[in-house]
């Protein structure tokens, strides 16, 4: 899983039960439907170059990264690796955990965004990648799992105020002057129960009550609904405010989800420099804006933050 859990104040397992508040409901930790997800209608139909499953790794993520760059013509735009287990999955600003073993989704994937004459998408652009990965992520959620969930800028899923899951993008321009490939990873939290949880801000779809914790259907819908939207987004030349593929742009699509905007918010920043003040919007490179008390417009952007978490006025 290649997003890191939420920020404090990123054994095996294979059945169980988890305790809701609510509910008590037995836990499915079967292993991912390998036929399923490499049968070739669903290969072609989303456009996956390739589709790789491992049983155990340290991160998917650090796994593409080198494959990419040992051997680039090997991993073409959209190739995949998911795992059965991340012993040592890192996220934002290299923050590490692991999961018990096929309690969640994670995957990662390859991508050479270009348009559909093979232009390369302008890489100003590539911003964007880890919020459409969330909107998509947000879709499949809600149509296979019944759960509604929202964005926290820049990179985590909320279900109820806590986190489900966190994605993370990683550039890594290569020296012969090809288009520079992004890795993508999504880490979701789905059979995990309250015990195994790495921080209390943290959930996952078992304990939310999701209708399904199949991790092959969950995997399967948010790759497909990534790659349509990932397609038009680079048709588009990679422009946020352009319709994307069944209705608004991604810039839309992001901010209608998005429990940052609207709130007071305190942004820690590199040199032990803080910002606090209202999040009013996304400019046009998915960075955040946020106006001080003085009323200065401030740019905040993904690379840049340490922590970003709300005042004592509070949001998701």
């Amino acid at each position: 899983m290649d997003a890191e859990q939420p920020e404090s104040s990123e054994p095996q397992v294979l059945s169980g039960e988890v305790t809701s508040g609510h509910s008590r409901s037995s836990v499915d930790r079967r292993a991912l439907d390998r036929d399923a997800l490499l049968q070739s209608d669903f290969l072609s139909a989303t456009g996956i170059s390739q589709l790789k499953i491992v049983d155990s790794t340290g991160s998917t993520n650090q796994d593409l990264v080198r494959a990419v760059t040992v051997e680039p013509k090997k991993w073409a735009d959209l190739s995949v690796l998911t795992a059965e287990h991340q012993t040592a999955a890192r996220g934002r600003l290299d923050r590490h955990w692991e999961s018990p073993e096929r309690s969640a989704v994670s995957v990662s994937m390859v991508l050479r965004p270009v348009t559909a004459e093979g232009m390369p998408v302008p890489t100003q652009s590539y911003s964007w990648l880890s919020l459409l990965a969330a909107v998509a992520l947000r879709e499949a959620l809600q149509e296979t799992a019944g759960i509604t969930a929202e964005i926290k800028w820049p990179n985590d899923v909320l279900v109820n105020g806590r986190k489900v899951a966190g994605i993370l993008a990683q550039m890594t321009p290569l020296g012969d002057g090809s288009v520079p490939a992004v890795i993508l990873g999504v880490g979701l939290n789905v059979s995990l129960a309250e015990e195994e949880l790495p921080v209390p801000t943290a959930t996952s779809l078992a304990l939310e009550g999701a209708t399904t914790t199949d991790r092959t259907a969950l995997l399967k819908s948010y790759l497909s609904r990534f790659a349509r939207l990932y397609r038009s987004f680079c048709n588009s030349e990679g422009d946020p405010a352009a319709g994307l593929v069944g209705g608004p742009s991604l810039h839309k699509r992001v901010e209608s989800a998005m429990v940052t905007l609207g709130r007071e918010v305190r942004a820690h920043l590199p040199g032990d420099h803080e910002l606090v003040g209202h999040a009013s919007r996304l400019d046009e490179h998915g960075s955040l804006l946020v106006v001080d008390h003085g009323g200065r417009e401030h740019v905040v952007t993904a690379g840049d933050v340490v922590h970003l978490r709300a005042t004592e006025s509070g949001y998701a």
